[in-house]
């Protein structure tokens, strides 16, 4: 009980685990990425990605899984950072789709966590 109201009362640790996973989502899957290119061939052939994220039941199901719940959130993303006049999008914006949305993602969270706290602070 005592590390959830550790969590509960520092709005900061929050925001840097948030930064953390957005650092792991992007080396992560700049790895994963780099393998398929050297795997594959020179470059990045976006048509043998998506067909191999289709090779079988298991990755369809993930691929769809990625696809869906992205998307809803991306347009939360959008909707969350109007609501709270957020600076800086077009870097969770260019990254979903330069980086990974594993990137995107927690990095928009912390840049929320902090947002929120600007906003509380004043």
């Amino acid at each position: 009980m005592d590390s959830f109201n550790l969590l509960k009362n520092n709005k900061y640790i929050y925001s840097y685990i948030y930064l953390i996973l957005a650092i792991c989502g992007a080396v992560f899957t700049s790895i994963s990425n780099f393998n398929f290119a050297l795997d594959y061939g020179p470059g990045f052939d976006i048509n043998k990605f998506i067909s191999l994220a289709n090779a079988n039941p298991a990755a369809e199901s993930i691929s769809r899984d990625l696809l869906i719940s992205a998307s809803a959130f991306f347009l939360w993303i959008v909707n969350e950072s109007r609501k709270l006049q957020m600076r800086n999008m077009w870097l969770i914006y260019l990254g979903t789709f330069l980086v990974a949305f594993a990137f995107s993602a927690p990095l928009f969270l912390f840049l929320r966590e902090r947002r929120l706290i600007e906003i509380e602070k004043s």
